[in-house]
């Protein structure tokens, strides 16, 4: 479980942008719906920064619930500033629930994978990219790749 742990927190720490605008969410929000139409994958994809919407597409199969496990899965990210599948994992690893854990509700904060945050070089956190509608070990590879292939390009 540590070895988890420590990769989740690896990611954070590789998976940093020089910059992050309206255009770097439409091509990184566009590759995942290209991807998702093309394997078939019942996603929705959403891309904020800050409390401001810059990208939201969701795929056949896929339904309103999606949208609120989106809600959930950002409210952890913002608040802890960790990916959720990290979050999600810790809490594991400690064997204790959200509310145990914080005092905050699971109806409100979902620790499961499947939103990574934004984080700016030399600034921090300024958003998040999260995927919902698949096993959330899925959804959180699947924004991590993503997000690996959109910083490859970049370089």
């Amino acid at each position: 479980m540590e070895d988890i742990l420590k990769q989740l927190l690896q990611e954070e720490q590789e998976l940093q942008f020089t910059s992050f605008n309206e255009t770097s969410a439409w091509q990184i929000g566009s590759q995942m719906a290209e991807h998702a139409m093309r394997e078939d994958l019942p996603i929705t994809i959403d891309i904020q920064r800050g409390e401001h919407q810059l990208f939201h597409a969701s795929m056949p199969g896929t339904a309103a619930d999606n949208d609120e496990w989106i809600k959930r899965k950002v409210r952890l990210v913002n608040r802890f500033g960790h990916s959720s599948f990290y979050m999600g994992q810790m809490l594991k690893s400690k064997g204790k629930s959200i509310e145990e854990s914080y005092l905050i509700p699971e109806s409100e904060y979902a620790a499961h994978g499947g939103c990574f945050p934004i984080i700016v070089k030399d600034t921090g956190m300024v958003g998040t990219i999260t995927v919902s509608g698949l096993p959330q070990e899925e959804d959180h590879k699947l924004v991590v790749q993503s997000i690996r292939a959109f910083l490859a390009k970049e370089k």
